[in-house]
């Protein structure tokens, strides 16, 4: 019988950037593949399914999964679903999917998530514990750094604050205007 080891993760991020530039990011190849750690290729099939190349390290083992990501259940800029499912060769295989959801919360956006994922194979024997932690710390690090990334690059296009000039009162020495005749 073969091992296979089921986990269940919840998350929130807050992002300071509007809904809508959260959304575009989260459906750009570039952005998803700079905040997912280990990503080493990550290639746009069509609008709702990508390639990835990913490695990654559960404790003794070290493998780089191959893969295909599924985008489903669109309803922008509020929702979608992400589903993946990777073969890590003799380090087995990890499926998994995410319900992912902005919502506004002034001028930032608050992400949440609801994740599932599946992990067999030698990666399996590991040991519970050492997975959920792994999984759980991936999916801090690709949160945190897709929020980084987004806010940062929405701050940098916008214009700086011009300097406040300070208003002064009128000098006491301008002469008083004078009515003319």
């Amino acid at each position: 019988r073969e091992e296979l080891q089921h986990m269940d993760m919840t998350g929130e991020y807050r992002i300071p950037a509007p809904r809508q530039r959260v959304w575009e990011a989260l459906n750009d190849p570039e952005t998803l593949k700079a905040a997912i750690p280990g990503c080493e290729e990550l290639n746009k099939l069509s609008d709702n399914e990508m390639e990835a190349k990913v490695r990654a390290k559960v404790g003794p083992v070290s493998a780089t999964f191959t893969g295909k990501v599924t985008l489903s259940e669109l309803n922008a800029p509020v929702s979608y679903k992400i589903s993946g499912e990777g073969k890590g060769g003799a380090a087995g295989y990890a499926k998994g999917g995410a319900e992912v959801s902005l919502a506004e919360d002034g001028a930032d956006t608050v992400l949440s998530y609801q994740a599932k994922a599946d992990v067999g194979g030698k990666l399996a024997q590991i040991g519970s514990r050492l997975i959920q932690g792994t999984a759980k710390k991936m999916a801090d690090d690709f949160f945190g750094k897709f929020s980084t990334i987004v806010g940062d690059r929405f701050a940098a296009e916008q214009p700086a604050a011009p300097a406040a000039a300070p208003t002064l009162p009128p000098p006491t020495w301008a002469p008083a205007p004078t009515a003319i005749e």
